[in-house]
């Protein structure tokens, strides 16, 4: 509790008030206020009002050396004395606040008559410093819920970007089996037959062999479209429409499969990877159906409307039970399903398969064009 001894040190206090206060912002004239006990109550006072370019903390008085207020009186530089009321002859105070509970101390000042000065104690002190420590409180708790979400934003943008990175290895991955995988396994099983045809029939073998020549600079040229493929705006002038007729061209020719070819709207709206994704999609449904299906036929049809991509590959095949299928994933995944899957999944879309045994095999694709590829990876690739 504040002593009520009297001392010479009131007029090195006032010196020091006058310096502390010559402190704040230029302009601005802050109120000065002394703190009467620096326990709980006046710790709080203090931390706020350090913060508070209106309000000077001109003088503390506590007999209690080693206070944690005291510290940071000293810490803050203001002026601690022992006895309160030298704090009450200073004239540089204009409000002192006794946060001590002593009712002694609260009598004495009930007694002081000074104009100038505005005295503030017992319940009213006690509420005052209340307020203040739960504004404290309040703001660490709001540093620590922005500190957490700033951790767990961090964290969001680290998984969308590791999600965006395994959604392009997913992509190249389906490019490289759609494409590259798939030559290289022609060629090999041609390299099989010519080793077969050099002692049988040297000159089927060299048929064969100029065959897989051709066979073999068309799966160098694949692998470097995929390597092409990896570098920005490599498809913005991509026909679509047109490289999907002149595919179904070479098919025909190569697998022996009559071949129809529909096409209409505008491929103007077409994304870039969109318009490679569906090629893809549909190079690998007619791949499945000359190596599975058995069809003497097949129709390609793909409408574009203003914001949707339909696109059917439908043959006169074998067909297989869908459901039955779907529960082998082994299976399903030797048609290349996943990949495709994939690809559709990657520009919002979704593909799906028609088919019953002896009826048949169609195709699905749709991709809707107005979200493009945004939905996904949170801009535009």
């Amino acid at each position: 509790m504040p002593s009520l001894k009297s001392s010479k040190s009131s007029k090195r206090l006032s010196r020091s008030c006058k310096q502390t206060a010559n402190q704040t912002t230029p302009g601005v004239t802050a109120s000065r206020v002394a703190i009467i006990g620096a326990g709980h109550g006046g710790t709080a006072l203090m931390e706020i009002f350090a913060e508070d370019p209106l309000v000077t903390v001109v003088g503390v008085a506590e007999i209690r050396p080693l206070t944690r207020g005291v510290r940071l009186a000293k810490k803050l530089g203001i002026p601690v004395v022992r006895r309160y009321h030298d704090l009450l002859k200073m004239k540089d105070v204009d409000l002192v606040i006794d946060v001590t509970g002593n009712p002694d101390v609260e009598h004495k000042l009930l007694e002081v008559q000074t104009p100038h000065l505005a005295i503030v104690g017992g319940a009213s002190a006690k509420f005052m410093w209340q307020l203040i420590e739960a504004r404290i409180r309040a703001s660490v708790e709001i540093e620590s819920t922005l500190t957490r979400y700033q951790s767990l934003f961090r964290l969001y943008v680290k998984e969308e970007a590791e999600g965006a990175v395994d959604d392009e290895r997913t992509r190249i991955a389906c490019e490289i089996h759609d494409g590259l995988v798939q030559t290289l396994v022609g060629v090999n099983l041609k390299m099989e037959r010519v080793r077969e045809l050099v002692s049988e029939d040297p000159g089927k073998g060299l048929i064969m062999l100029n065959q897989t020549t051709v066979q073999l600079k068309h799966g160098i040229q694949e692998a470097r479209e995929v390597v092409y493929n990896l570098r920005p705006g490599q498809y913005d002038q991509l026909a679509f429409i047109p490289a999907l007729s002149n595919y179904l061209t070479s098919y025909e020719r190569e697998h022996l499969i009559r071949t129809t070819f529909e096409g209409d709207g505008d491929e103007s709206q077409l994304d870039p990877k969109t318009k490679v994704f569906v090629f893809r999609m549909v190079q690998e449904a007619l791949s499945n159906v000359a190596k599975h299906a058995k069809a003497t036929k097949v129709a390609v049809k793909v409408h574009l409307k203003k914001d949707l991509l339909e696109a059917k590959v439908s043959d006169n095949g074998q067909g297989f039970n869908v459901s039955a299928g779907g529960q082998n994933p082994e299976k399903w995944d030797h048609f290349g399903v996943k990949s495709m899957k994939e690809r559709a999944r990657m520009l919002g879309g979704e593909v799906r398969w028609v088919s019953k045994p002896r009826t048949g095999t169609t195709v699905k694709i749709s991709v809707p064009l107005a979200a493009k590829e945004r939905n996904v990876y949170g801009q535009k690739n």
